[in-house]
């Protein structure tokens, strides 16, 4: 394999000419190459992002927690008013308020409607409360929320922050088993076109092999041009899809994941791999279909 890569980035003029310079073959490593590199970055660009949008979800998720009053009418105003009171001396709670009616009405509009009367509802009051960096003991906040305030209920947000944090990691998951197919459907359009290759210059091997070339001088010959025109239909598909990335709309909180749809940062470094990675599957796949062929072409 050392010898093939010094061959592969020195090259042979006189070993290239082995290889035809164009035809079916070579149009359809590049196409295929460029294909697959541009559907791999459309991958990684969806799975950046939709790790983005899970984990902003859960920074929020996690930062707040909601406590649910639920009263007869004539009690909700003393019991909401008693739950704040513990709030205030509870260590970790950095900020509590009731929600107003406006925007407990607001929260309720895409069910019931914007004119929903809240007064003809039994509607619990709900009180927004922020914590600390360090967190507090909700634990110890419901017994004591239990103990005062028999109707209040601590909602921390912890059973939507799971499914969160499960759909991100699914997600990533999902981007690597869609980059591993990629690469082996790259491995096998390269297969079969080289072995195409091969079989179609039978004679000249033979020719070949009776001057004296070796089965490994026409073997790297085979490599490098399928190892090239690999990368180079790669760099065409990633630049392609980088640039309809960097044209897509900005990111929305309205909107998520798919206006979000971009790479942030350093990951705009990423997709540069993926050409170096595509010729590297060529190298690999053309390495053993030639060495299997040419020991058939007897």
């Amino acid at each position: 394999m050392r010898l093939d890569l010094r061959h592969l980035i020195s090259g042979d003029r006189q070993a290239n000419r082995v290889v035809p310079p164009s035809g079916v073959t070579a149009h359809l490593t590049i196409f295929a190459a460029a294909a697959m590199a541009f559907l791999a970055v459309f991958a990684m660009a969806m799975s950046l992002a939709a790790g983005r949008l899970a984990a902003r979800w859960g920074d929020e998720l996690a930062q707040s927690s909601t406590i649910r009053v639920v009263a007869p009418a004539d009690q909700i105003a003393a019991q909401t008013q008693a739950a704040l009171g513990i709030l205030e001396t509870t260590a970790g709670v950095a900020f509590a308020r009731a929600l107003d009616e406006a925007e407990q009405r607001a929260l309720l509009a895409p069910w019931f409607g914007a004119e929903l009367d809240l007064q003809a509802l039994p509607v619990p009051q709900l009180i927004e409360m922020i914590e600390e960096d360090e967190g507090f003991d909700a634990a110890g906040l419901r017994l004591r929320l239990a103990a005062e305030v028999p109707g209040a209920f601590l909602d921390d947000h912890s059973r939507w922050r799971a499914p969160l944090v499960e759909a991100a990691g699914r997600l990533r998951l999902l981007g690597w088993i869609s980059a591993l197919l990629l690469g082996a459907s790259v491995a096998a359009i390269v297969t079969l076109a080289a072995r195409a290759a091969l079989a179609a210059n039978a004679q000249v091997i033979s020719v070949l092999r009776l001057v004296g070339a070796t089965d490994r001088y026409i073997a790297q010959a085979f490599i490098r041009r399928f190892s090239l025109r690999a990368f180079g239909g790669a760099t065409i598909g990633v630049l392609c899809a980088m640039i309809a990335v960097a044209i897509l709309p900005g990111a929305s909180e309205a909107a998520g994941l798919l206006t979000g749809l971009s790479f942030q940062g350093w990951h705009w470094v990423l997709p540069l791999f993926i050409p170096p990675l595509c010729a590297l599957v060529a190298f690999l796949a053309t390495g053993v279909a030639a060495r299997r062929t040419l020991g058939k072409l007897t």
